[in-house]
C-alpha cells in the first residue's frame, strides 16, 4: 500500500454573515442565537459536541485564511466552518444545518471557480482533513478521500507508475474536479476522471452514509458521475489506476499572433489522427518570463502547442518534427520529465490568490470560421495570464456511451474550449471578463445545441444548467434528486430542482 498526506496550507473561504435562511426553510424558533452564526447557541454548542474536527466562526483567530478560497474574486463570510475530519462529521453537519435551514456550500479543494465552495452567512462543510489517498498496486486502486487534491492523489499513484486521468493543475481538489466529470492530459487514453470511478461513499441529504456503485444504488452512482454536488458531499472515491509515468515527455512549441491560423489549422490536422498516448493542447496566451523561454520573446502573445506522450520519447520526437516541417515554431522547449511536474507545470499561471472568470463551450468541428473567430478575439485580452484553452476529445473519451454517466457534454469527438481571465488585479478582471463572454458569445454558432461542462459552468443560471445536460439527462437527474434531497439542501451549485413528485415514478427513470 502507499499513502501521502497533503502538503499543508490548501486554504479555505469566505463572506458576510448574512443570518437570512434560504426560501422555503423552516421558521426561526424564540431559542437564542449567536450573533455571529445564525445558528442556535445549543445547536451550535451541539455540532461541537458531535464532530471530531472543528468548527471556526467569525470571532475565531484562523478565520479569515479559513475561509479564502483560490478565486480572489470570490470574498465571502461564512458563518460556520466546520472542518469535518470523518464521514460521520459530515453527517452531523448536514442534520444540523437541515434542522436549522442553513444554506450549505460544500469545500473539497476550495477551487470553484464560481466560488460555489464558500457562502455568505452560511455552513460550510470543509473537507480538507478528509485529505487520504491509500493505493493499491496489486488491484490498481485508490481510495481518496474528499479534500485530497490532484497533488496529493498523483504524489501517492506515482510512487507505483500509476495514476488517474484528472486535470492540469495539481492544487485542484479531486472533489470537486471529479463530480463534474474530471479532464486533463490522460483524457484520450484513459478518459473522463468519473470513467475510472468504481465507488464512493456519500452523505445525502438526510444524513445518512451511502455506499454507491454500479451495484449499490447505483442511480445515484450515476448522477454522480457529472451531476456534480447536487445529491450530497463525497467523503471518499475509489478509482481504478492506469499506467502512466514516472517518465513522460513534454514539447511546447509556440508561434506569433501573427501565423495563428496556421496554427490552428496544423493543430486541427495533427489533432485528428492522434494515438491514445499523444496529446495536444492548443493554448492562446502570452509566452511565460520563464527561464525555458528565450528573453526576447518572454510576454509575447501567440500561439503554443503543448504536446505531450505517454509512451516512447522516439513517438513523441516524431510528432514534433511533423509539426515543426510543416510549421517551423518561433521558439520550442523540448524535454522528458516526471508525470507529477506535468501535472504541476500550470500551477503557477494558476496560482491562489489571482481575480478569475471562464466560460466553456464544446466545438464539434474546429471550423475554419470557428479558427477565424479566435484569431479575431485572442488579442483582445488585457492580463498575461489570461488564456485560450483548446482541447481534443476522442479516443478512450469517446468509447464510453452517452448515457452511462450523467456528465454533460455528448461523447462523439469534438472540442472543449476554455476561455479564461486570470487577473493579478480586479481592475483587469473588469475587462477580461467582458473578453471572455465577447468570444465566448462569437464561438456560439459553432457549438452545439445542448452540452456544457458544468465545470466550466460560472454563470450557472436555471437555463444553463438545463441546457448543459439537455433534456433527456436533466429529467433523470432531477427525479434522482427528488429522491435523495427533495428540500434541494444541496444546491449552492449548478442547481438541478427536484422534480415534482407523483405516484408511480422511480428515480432512475
Amino acid at each position: 500500500m502507499g499513502t501521502v498526506d497533503p502538503p499543508d496550507g490548501h486554504a479555505p473561504a469566505a463572506a458576510d454573515p448574512a443570518t437570512a435562511r434560504r426560501p422555503g426553510s423552516a421558521p426561526l424558533t424564540d431559542h437564542p442565537r449567536s450573533d455571529t452564526t445564525g445558528l442556535r447557541h445549543d445547536s451550535l454548542d451541539g455540532l461541537r459536541t458531535r464532530v471530531t474536527g472543528g468548527l471556526i466562526t467569525p470571532e475565531d483567530d484562523g478565520y479569515d485564511d479559513a475561509r479564502r478560497v483560490w478565486n480572489a474574486d470570490i470574498d465571502r463570510r461564512p458563518a460556520v466552518i466546520v472542518q469535518c475530519a470523518s464521514a460521520h462529521d459530515v453527517a452531523a453537519a448536514v442534520t444540523v444545518a437541515a434542522d436549522e435551514g442553513v444554506e450549505i456550500a460544500v469545500r473539497g479543494g476550495g477551487h470553484s471557480m464560481s466560488g460555489a465552495s464558500v457562502v455568505d452567512g452560511g455552513m460550510v462543510i470543509d473537507l480538507g482533513r478528509l485529505n487520504h489517498v491509500v493505493v493499491d498496486p496489486d488491484t490498481r486502486r485508490a481510495r481518496v478521500g474528499g479534500g485530497a487534491l490532484l497533488g496529493d492523489l498523483d504524489a501517492a499513484t506515482q510512487q507505483h507508475g500509476l495514476a488517474v486521468p484528472s486535470g492540469v493543475v495539481s492544487h485542484t481538489g479531486v472533489g470537486g474536479l471529479t463530480l463534474g466529470g474530471g479532464m486533463g492530459w490522460l483524457t484520450r487514453k484513459a478518459g473522463l476522471t468519473i470513467d475510472n470511478l468504481v465507488s464512493a461513499e456519500i452523505v445525502t441529504a438526510d444524513g445518512e452514509i451511502r455506499h454507491v456503485s454500479a451495484q449499490d444504488d447505483p442511480d445515484l452512482f450515476w448522477a454522480i458521475r457529472g451531476g456534480g454536488g447536487n445529491f450530497g458531499v463525497v467523503t471518499q472515491f475509489e478509482f481504478r489506476l492506469i499506467e502512466a509515468g514516472p517518465i513522460v515527455h513534454l514539447g511546447l512549441l509556440f508561434w506569433g499572433l501573427d501565423q495563428g491560423r496556421e496554427v490552428l489549422r496544423l493543430a486541427r490536422e495533427v489533432m485528428a489522427t492522434l494515438p491514445p498516448d499523444l496529446n495536444m493542447i492548443i493554448a492562446g496566451l502570452q509566452a511565460p518570463p520563464a527561464p525555458f523561454v528565450p528573453e526576447q520573446h518572454q510576454l509575447q502573445p501567440g500561439y503554443a502547442l503543448l504536446v505531450t506522450g505517454f509512451s516512447s520519447g522516439d513517438e513523441h520526437e516524431g510528432l514534433l518534427n511533423r509539426i515543426r516541417g510543416a510549421l517551423p515554431p518561433v521558439w520550442e522547449y523540448v524535454t522528458p520529465m516526471p508525470y507529477v511536474a506535468l501535472q504541476q507545470m500550470l500551477d503557477e499561471p494558476n496560482a491562489w490568490g489571482f481575480h478569475d472568470y471562464d466560460k466553456g463551450a464544446y466545438l464539434e468541428e474546429l471550423s475554419d470560421a470557428a479558427i477565424d473567430v479566435i484569431v479575431k478575439h485572442l488579442p483582445g485580452k488585457s492580463s498575461p495570464l489570461s488564456v485560450l484553452l483548446l482541447y481534443r476529445l476522442d479516443q478512450a473519451y469517446s468509447e464510453i456511451p452517452d448515457d452511462a454517466t450523467a456528465f454533460s457534454g455528448g461523447r462523439s469527438p469534438r472540442y472543449a474550449v476554455f476561455i479564461v481571465a486570470v487577473c493579478p488585479a480586479p481592475d483587469l478582471l473588469v475587462s477580461d471578463r467582458a473578453w471572455v463572454r465577447e468570444l465566448w458569445q462569437a464561438l456560439q454558432p459553432y457549438t452545439p445545441h445542448f452540452g456544457l461542462y458544468v465545470n466550466a459552468l460560472t454563470d450557472a443560471d436555471d437555463d444553463r444548467v438545463r441546457s448543459a445536460y439537455g433534456p433527456d439527462k436533466y429529467r433523470r437527474l432531477a427525479r434522482i434528486k427528488a429522491a435523495y434531497d427533495p428540500g434541494n439542501l444541496f444546491h449552492h451549485n449548478s442547481n438541478i430542482k427536484p422534480a415534482q413528485q407523483r405516484a408511480g415514478w422511480q428515480a432512475g427513470q
